[in-house]
């Protein structure tokens, strides 16, 4: 019964099963199928993955001797370019977090955290000048709120 209602549901399958375990009593007719429905699905993982792993070998020491082995060749073509459009993805989404999280440190006071609209040079709660300051002494950059410049050390206003 659980087998049917979770077990092709891989982790959410394990969830449930692990909770109707932690609810149902183990020594009842419903715990006993539940306890063998699992044990079955555990055991039918296994078969499948030695299969796989079996199949893997199989294929590396021969590959010419299974009709497949071309339609084997692009889908993986199409895993390394799936990979990549993956990776380009989510360097894309990184930049983009970062630009906003840059942005963020620029409209966000350092002094009372308000979130000013761009391009606005003083927080529009308390007046503290917002962005990028330069170091009064050495002239290197310093983050919104350096109280101290991390290059010479010297006190800031």
């Amino acid at each position: 019964m659980a087998n049917d209602l979770f077990g092709g549901l891989g982790a959410l399958g394990d969830l449930v099963g692990g909770i109707a375990k932690s609810v149902v009593p183990a020594d009842s007719p419903e715990g006993k199928l539940l306890h063998s429905s699992s044990a079955l699905t555990e055991l039918q993982k296994q078969e499948s993955d030695l299969l796989v792993e079996i199949g893997r070998a199989a294929f590396e020491q021969n590959p010419d001797a299974y009709p497949q082995a071309d339609k084997l060749k692009l889908i993986q073509q199409d895993i390394v370019a799936a990979q990549a459009e993956l990776d380009s993805a989510k360097q894309v989404a990184d930049e983009a977090e970062a630009a906003k999280t840059a942005q963020d440190a620029i409209e966000r006071c350092h002094s009372c955290g308000t979130k000013n609209p761009e391009g606005v040079k003083f927080c529009q709660e308390c007046g503290t000048e917002l962005g990028a300051k330069t170091c009064t002494a050495c002239g290197v950059e310093l983050e919104p709120g350096a109280r101290f410049c991390g290059a010479c050390g010297t006190a800031q206003e």
